[in-house]
């Protein structure tokens, strides 16, 4: 018989199902055109952080390192009630370092997309045995605020020889890296800015515009199998052989767009920060921004005027003026005062 679990409850596999070798962490929700959200499962140590990188398990790396847990992928066929994504854990084959197996769920690229937990409905997570498919245990996830982009749904642990399985329903408003960062995680954390040496001092520049808002750091993309029947090689260097994966490329010209690179570059342009900068590719057009030129720096054949003559031309004209002025008023002479203004304490001119 299946348990119901609520948030902060557990199960005990060897008490519900005795001898239980293997089980599979289904996990399932209904969400509005355009969500895609993404199941993952972290291999954590006694400290509670991943044991390396490679022991986070998601849709670009689907298989841990001691083969015992495995995604599956889609499954179901994404109908309202049938389970998303599956991910199977072989008890028996985990390595005696891991503890705990964390299950969580990401909303993809959420933050662009300003998609939360809001309108995604139905959320759950069920545990099955693996060779029986009876149920084992289930818990309906509710998000607590609605603003989360990802959430941590339950966990299997070690309890002495037996293993469990604890409902947990903890949100993160800041995704799937948010996740990563709370269990030690580096693959999906941005790469540091290179040292830059000293420079000297800059001339005084002319006011800047504001600031533009904190760029989001961009989903990790999706590598999928290249497809067709003809080889391709590698977009960024042919003598890397057939380009095997279909990477989303980001160039620092142009607009982003699909390309099939070798397995290397595909994993170097996944775990870089978007633009990924590359010298303009052969038989792509670029996009070339040309200098605006205010109109009255232009004349109707297209020439431009520079600072210097439009300086020189504007201050000819007023001492002309004054001179006209001063030969036909037969006033007595003006004396000129040029005032100043000092900024006070609470304006800014």
């Amino acid at each position: 018989m299946s348990v119901a679990l609520t948030k902060g409850g557990n199960v005990s596999l060897n008490r519900q199902v005795p001898g239980v070798r293997s089980v599979r962490v289904c996990l399932g929700w209904t969400a509005g055109p355009g969500y895609d959200l993404d199941a993952s499962a972290l291999l954590c140590g006694a400290s509670g952080k991943v044991l390396t990188d490679q022991h986070f398990v998601f849709f670009n790396n689907l298989q841990s390192p001691d083969g015992a847990v495995r995604h599956l992928g889609a499954d179901g066929g994404g109908g309202e009630g049938e389970d998303r994504e599956r991910i199977e854990v072989r008890l028996a084959d985990v390595s005696a370092d891991v503890q705990k197996v964390v299950f969580a769920v990401a909303i993809y690229d959420a933050a662009r997309r300003r998609q939360t937990f809001g309108q995604v409905r139905g959320a759950y997570v069920r545990l099955t045995d693996a060779d029986g498919g009876a149920e084992v245990a289930r818990y309906d996830v509710t998000p607590e605020t609605g603003s989360e982009t990802a959430m941590v749904f339950g966990e299997l642990y070690r309890n002495g020889a037996d293993w469990k399985f604890r409902a947990i329903g903890q949100g993160y408003a800041s995704g799937l890296a948010g996740i990563a960062t709370d269990f030690g995680v580096d693959v999906l954390q941005p790469a540091p800015a290179a040292p830059s040496a000293p420079a000297p001092a800059p001339a005084p520049l002319p006011p800047m515009p504001a600031a533009a808002p904190a760029a989001v750091v961009p989903a990790v993309p999706k590598i999928q199998p290249a497809t067709g029947s003809s080889p391709v090689t590698c977009f960024f260097d042919p003598t890397h052989g057939v380009g095997s994966a279909v990477v989303l490329w980001q160039p620092q010209w142009g607009v982003p767009r699909q390309v099939e690179a070798c397995a290397a570059c595909a994993q170097r342009v996944q775990t870089t920060v978007p633009p990924f900068y590359t010298p303009p590719q052969a038989g792509y057009p670029q996009q070339q921004v040309q200098p605006h030129v205010p109109a009255q720096q232009q004349d109707q054949g297209g020439r431009r005027f520079g600072t210097g003559a439009m300086l020189g031309a504007g201050a000819a004209g007023l001492v002309g003026g004054m001179l006209l002025n001063e030969a036909l008023s037969d006033d007595e002479p003006r004396v000129v005062v040029n005032n100043y203004y000092e900024d006070d304490d609470d304006s800014f001119f």
